[in-house]
């Protein structure tokens, strides 16, 4: 006799998954239950914040998880309605809380450190990529754009690509530094490469 596949008792997962996200909404959104349901949302977020700034090895792990979980829960409940139900209700949730805290534990990481912008920064770059390799044209590539930033870039496309690119400042602290967004730099260094690249085929250096 053919062997019969084991039985399967209990809701499908999806299903259990299903409910148990449909349940958080539904409690978030009920007034007589949203401030329990907050209160137990917020510990699972304080819980992922802990782990990720003490990943990040970042100093104050308690202050900087609550501003994170409590920054967290707010975003989170004014987005309730953009839930799609592509994952559990936690695990979207996470996302906020990680991102946070991701963003804390870096501006914290550079709290007291300037950003400056040495205009001899990309000069330095070419001379030692000449130095450390054999080819040519990494070279004369490299030399081409310590020569196009300046020419060709303004003086805020230049700042904020030598604060990314080569200083290695975290897009949000260079956002708070500014007074920007983070999406307003993206734009910035999305131009700055652009033209870069237009300068570049333009001198035949690029295909």
């Amino acid at each position: 006799m053919p062997t019969q596949a084991p039985r399967r008792y209990g809701r499908p997962r999806m299903r259990v998954v299903t409910d148990e996200s449909q349940t958080w909404l539904r409690e978030l959104r009920d007034p007589a239950t949203r401030e329990e349901a907050a209160t137990r949302l917020h510990a699972l977020l304080l819980r992922a914040a802990r782990f990720e700034v003490s990943r990040r090895r970042s100093s104050d792990v308690d202050d900087l998880a609550t501003q994170a979980a409590d920054d967290a829960l707010v975003a989170i409940l004014a987005k309730l309605d953009t839930f799609q139900g592509r994952s559990r209700f936690t695990t979207w949730a996470y996302k906020f809380v990680l991102l946070e805290a991701a963003v804390k534990a870096r501006r914290r990481a550079w709290q007291g450190h300037e950003v400056t912008i040495d205009d001899e920064a990309w000069t330095r770059m070419a001379a030692q990529g000449r130095s450390a390799d054999d080819s040519l044209a990494t070279g004369e590539l490299l030399a081409a754009i310590a020569e196009a930033v300046p020419r060709c870039l303004t003086d805020h496309q230049r700042h904020v690509l030598t604060a990314l690119a080569l200083d290695g400042v975290p897009v949000d602290v260079l956002a708070e530094r500014l007074d920007t967004t983070r999406g307003a730099l993206y734009k910035t260094l999305h131009d700055a490469r652009r033209k870069l690249r237009a300068e570049l085929e333009e001198e035949g250096l690029l295909q």
